[in-house]
């Protein structure tokens, strides 16, 4: 006497069925996350300008209140200083202030993204526009880049 097996596998139905759910939740998925990687490097921006007005803010607490000139912002957050703020590479008894962050951050969003220069006035290879009189410190993007909501980069 010969059993028959029974065949076993999917039919076809239910392979095009499982196909279809796979399409329908890729096409809900893909749009949230590609909308999650902008919303990233606008938290980024703002979590680099806090980073970078901190460590101004000590610069200025510890310097009787003035900033680093727009010469040497760079080296004064990222060496040691003396009173007066002239900058050294290595910690002496002379320059003990500083450093206040390790590397200026790269600019995460605009057209001048990847950049870490800073300058007093908005140009190319710049990531940061700096104004040694106030403190004050905003990312080089031009008035047309915003952010998902609308807020222009330049207002973060």
């Amino acid at each position: 006497m010969h059993k028959h097996k029974k065949a076993s596998g999917f039919s076809l139905l239910e392979l095009v069925i499982v196909v279809v759910i796979i399409g329908i939740i890729a096409a809900i998925a893909i749009p949230r996350m590609s909308r999650g990687s902008a919303g990233a490097a606008d938290a980024a921006l703002s979590g680099d300008l806090a980073v970078l007005r901190n460590a101004l803010d000590l610069y200025a607490a510890e310097h009787n209140g003035s900033f680093p000139t727009n010469a040497n912002v760079v080296a004064a957050l990222t060496t040691y200083t003396n009173a007066a703020g002239t900058t050294n590479a290595t910690k002496t008894t002379t320059y003990i202030y500083g450093p206040y962050i390790r590397a200026i951050p790269a600019l995460p969003v605009g057209a001048a993204k990847g950049n870490t220069g800073i300058d007093d006035e908005a140009g190319s290879g710049v990531g940061w526009v700096y104004t040694a009189a106030t403190g004050d410190i905003v990312a080089n993007t031009t008035s047309s880049e915003k952010d998902a909501a609308g807020k222009l980069y330049s207002d973060y």
